[in-house]
């Protein structure tokens, strides 16, 4: 059931993918996968509303302090109805929060259409408590269109609401 003004983003869009890099938590935070990253899994599930898969780190980096095997990150890829409700909060009600927000700069988008955004902070979230929250990180937001042309696609962007720089 569609509800009234509600657009339906599942021809347009393939998925997006939902990435947070928590490298550098785990290095600064003794018992990091003990207790921290119990708590970002829940925070990041809450966002996503689907459980994020753990990314470990694929080698040893001595100037990141990272070694391999260590979680870097966490990543959920939506589709379908899930991919619908994310996009919906992202246009209505994420993007309007962001402050000093002017719109999307036109150049996020890749050759083949992709659409990435980063969001420095994930308390910007209505389902995240701000005064609950332990950990800081910051959450990268990749759209993946159906149509693999960067001009087609910027139209349908704009077509569905998403606010470009003037």
């Amino acid at each position: 059931m569609k509800k009234t003004g509600e657009k339906n983003y599942r021809n347009e869009f393939e998925k997006v993918v939902v990435n947070s890099g928590i490298g550098r938590l785990s290095i600064n935070t003794p018992g990091f996968e003990d207790k921290l990253l119990p708590e970002i899994m829940k925070e990041f599930t809450a966002i996503t509303a689907q459980k994020g898969m753990t990314r470990p780190a694929k080698k040893s980096i001595a100037g990141f302090k990272t070694r391999e095997g260590n979680i870097v990150g966490i990543k959920a890829t939506l589709r379908g109805k899930r991919m619908v409700d994310f996009l919906n909060r992202i246009i209505k009600i994420i993007l309007p929060r962001l402050r000093d927000f002017r719109g999307i700069d036109i150049n996020n988008v890749d050759t083949h259409g992709n659409l990435s955004i980063g969001l420095r902070d994930h308390v910007v979230f209505p389902e995240i408590n701000q005064e609950n929250s332990r950990a800081a990180f910051g959450v990268e937001i990749t759209i993946v269109p159906r149509v693999r042309n960067r001009d087609m696609a910027i139209e349908t962007y704009r077509e569905l609401g998403i606010p470009f720089q003037r």
